[in-house]
């Protein structure tokens, strides 16, 4: 007698009010779920009406969407390995009404392997380890959005073949892989715009946000910080605030 595998867990899905209400995200009760990183990628990738923007590793959506709520007429479209997650990302969509395509793949077959134009702006928020002997195993809801298999640079050549000469990436990462990332979009990138992210004005960055142009000559510039909290109490910094709001641009 052939006895069927077991059926995949029923994945719970909670929905979520992001950007001042503006966009509806369903999302996983557990395991990765989209925060303020996502919000400030989105707010960071300064998208416009007409746009054609590829996002690496979409999760659920949550960049996308809020990408489509700031600049309606961008034409979005995304890769996720985890097909739970592209269908999410997809429901989240229709929900939305944005203009988004998501693929079901993996940044390590490389952008050629989609057979798609370069885009004019790509966009990501990369697994932020690399290597499994650095921290303690995570959840497996939250091992792909933690750990880069193939580390930093597939998803960096990814990045770099996805836009056209003169097109824009936008990376949100963390801070002690700034020299990395740095080294690895130089191959093909510069014109390097970088933004600190602190959690507190007199504690040292925890985020770097990171702007590079395909083809690019400029001097890397480094901007002002975004400082996330002050000690007064409330939740966020009035910066912060607005631009988690979807109020205020968090421009390069």
């Amino acid at each position: 007698m052939t006895v069927a595998p077991p059926s995949p867990p029923e994945v719970e899905i909670v929905e979520n009010a992001v950007l001042g209400g503006r966009v509806r995200l369903r999302q996983p009760a557990k395991g990765y779920r989209a925060g303020m990183d996502a919000a400030l990628l989105a707010a960071a990738a300064g998208a416009k009406a007409g746009d054609r923007v590829i996002e690496a590793g979409c999760g659920a959506g949550a960049v996308l969407m809020q990408m489509a709520a700031r600049a309606p007429g961008v034409s979005l479209a995304a890769l996720e390995r985890d097909p739970v997650m592209a269908a999410l990302a997809r429901e989240n969509a229709a929900l939305n009404g944005a203009d988004a395509t998501v693929v079901e793949g993996d940044v390590a077959a490389g952008f050629r392997a989609l057979g798609l134009e370069p885009f004019d702006l790509a966009v990501s928020n990369p697994p932020f380890f690399d290597d499994p002997g650095a921290l303690r195993a995570p959840a497996p809801g939250k091992h792909g959005a933690w750990m880069a298999d193939d580390g930093l640079a597939a998803w960096t050549r990814f990045l770099l073949k996805a836009v056209r000469e003169g097109g824009r990436i936008v990376v949100v990462h963390r801070a002690d892989r700034l020299a990395d990332l740095l080294a690895l979009l130089g191959e093909t990138a510069g014109s390097f715009s970088v933004r600190p992210v602190h959690p507190f004005a007199d504690e040292p960055a925890k985020r770097v946000l990171v702007q590079a142009i395909k083809t690019g000559k400029a001097p890397l510039r480094l901007l002002p910080p975004l400082v996330m909290h002050d000690r007064t109490g409330g939740k966020h910094a009035a910066e912060a605030e607005a631009i988690l709001r979807g109020e205020a641009p968090l421009a390069f």
